[in-house]
């Protein structure tokens, strides 16, 4: 299994970017989640969203970004808008997936995608 994100850039102030990460493999279900790590800081909770569709926002990004995924492609999306200077970090995606047919579960992390955003 493995996770491949795209989407990351650069932008001012204000601005808006989408992130993707689709997982392939053999995969029964899938939770995904983006984690990011802002320069000189540890890595910290973003969102989440479960196999269901309920999604969890760490204080900082509410209102602002927004999860998604779209199951039949195993791939989830993060919506961000009026980006602040202070998201500029590495975004990583996780996933938590029980593999098919054999039940084993799996903590996979993307490459990670670099925000910047400039005031």
């Amino acid at each position: 299994v493995q996770l491949v994100e795209s989407g990351g850039g650069a932008v001012q102030a204000g601005g808006s970017l989408r992130l993707s990460c689709t997982a392939s493999g053999n995969i029964f279900s899938i939770n995904m989640g983006w984690y990011r790590q802002p320069p000189g800081k540890q890595r910290e909770l973003v969102a989440t969203i479960s196999s269901g569709g309920s999604a969890n926002y760490a204080d900082s990004v509410k209102g602002r970004l927004t999860i998604s995924r779209d199951n039949a492609k195993n791939t989830v999306f993060l919506q961000m808008n009026n980006l602040k200077p202070e998201d500029t970090a590495v975004y990583y995606c996780n996933a938590e997936i029980i593999v098919r047919g054999s039940a084993e579960y799996l903590e996979v992390w993307g490459q990670g995608t670099l925000v910047t955003v400039s005031s």
